[in-house]
């Protein structure tokens, strides 16, 4: 119950007191004690660039000043490797943010907007943040399905939809082909939000070319996955310059800070780097698949930083899940039937992949015995 005195709005009465994630930090707090393995939150255990390192401290002593509200050097490198104009690019506060500031660009009050059951729920919060109506498509197969999301959005006449290729939470994806197809149906007056934060880690051919001269579909990258810069918050868009024009109106202009954009700037040229992440990555991924195979279980296919495993049903992975943390280790599963027979495991450094392996052994052995 709220104070009677606070004049919210309608729409702030209206909502839980909640975020779309329950932080590990929270979680830390709540069994008192720090987790000793942190694997559910698809951070990069590899760190940063050394060169992204060495661009940030050395503009810390200017971390008093505020940053560029323009972005303008980190544009101009993305324009130059995207084959794009600095105006069709807006880089915010990652991704999450930009999702808000979308939102509240495109979607009127109560309006229907279209997203996948399970998918992303920052999106969610953010529509509900807004006032806007959800309308949800099931997963097919364990993949998001643009068949289903662009039938959803013509039926609701839905002015925004919503799909992440690779997808969060399972780690599937569509080839370029399939999302080409998808953006060619997007009816008139949708927007379609192309979330791909994980795109780094994905097979060549899964990413459209971009195409900027479509008004109909606005791409949404981030440097907080393969370039490991998920607590500075810098991420990016790209789109036609009319929708990217409309973000920079609303949008705050100094939410990113210096750090964080010398930072981005620096990774963007440091290949090397990215390569032996990809690398460590897919030992990774296999190193979990054998693990899920010595029970009988099953690692879905993923082209992101993290490995949805199949342990057979939803009571079994919410009771892995407590277990685990019991035992100081964190990581997620999804939130709706049919995805949440599995339970999701960010990919860890090799000494934390040995460590998850005895954990996770453990826990099955007593939950064999009980």
């Amino acid at each position: 119950m709220t104070h009677p005195d606070i004049p919210f709005t309608p729409l702030v009465n209206s909502l839980p007191a909640s975020t779309p994630f329950v932080g590990p930090e929270t979680l830390e707090r709540m069994r008192g004690s720090a987790f000793d393995l942190r694997l559910g939150a698809n951070e990069s255990p590899f760190g940063v660039s050394p060169k992204a390192a060495a661009a940030m401290q050395a503009e810390t002593p200017r971390i008093a000043w505020y940053g560029d509200p323009e972005n303008y050097d980190l544009r101009k490198r993305l324009s130059e490797i995207h084959g794009v104009a600095m105006d069709e690019i807006c880089v915010g506060a990652g991704i999450d943010t930009m999702l808000g500031v979308i939102v509240r660009m495109i979607v009127p009050q109560r309006a229907p907007v279209v997203t996948s059951q399970g998918a992303y729920p920052t999106f969610n919060y953010q529509v509900a943040g807004y006032s806007g109506r959800l309308e949800m498509v099931p997963y097919v197969d364990d993949h998001e399905d643009p068949d289903s999301l662009i039938a959803a959005a013509k039926a609701h006449s839905a002015p925004l939809m919503y799909i992440s290729n690779p997808d969060n939470p399972m780690g599937t994806w569509h080839g370029a082909d399939k999302i080409d197809e998808m953006i060619k149906q997007v009816p008139a007056g949708t927007l379609l939000v192309l979330d791909e934060a994980y795109i780094e880690f994905a097979p060549e051919g899964t990413a459209p070319a971009i195409d900027t001269s479509n008004p109909r579909v606005i791409r949404m990258r981030t440097f907080s996955k393969a370039y490991g810069m998920a607590g500075a918050r810098i991420g990016y868009a790209i789109g036609h310059r009319d929708l990217i024009t409309g973000l920079n109106k609303i949008r705050n202009h100094f939410e990113v800070n210096r750090l964080a954009q010398v930072g981005a700037l620096a990774a963007l040229d440091d290949d090397a780097f990215i390569a032996s992440v990809l690398d460590e990555l897919a030992r990774g991924k296999a190193d979990i698949a054998e693990m899920a195979a010595a029970h009988g279980m099953t690692a879905l296919p993923s082209a992101t930083n993290f490995v949805a495993v199949d342990v057979g049903g939803p009571d079994k992975a919410k009771a892995i899940l407590e277990r685990l943390g019991e035992k100081g280790v964190f990581i997620r599963m999804p939130g709706v039937a049919p995805l949440n027979r599995c339970i999701r495991i960010s990919v860890g450094t090799a000494a934390e992949r040995s460590a998850f392996r005895t954990a996770f052994d453990s826990v099955l052995a007593e939950l064999v015995a009980a």
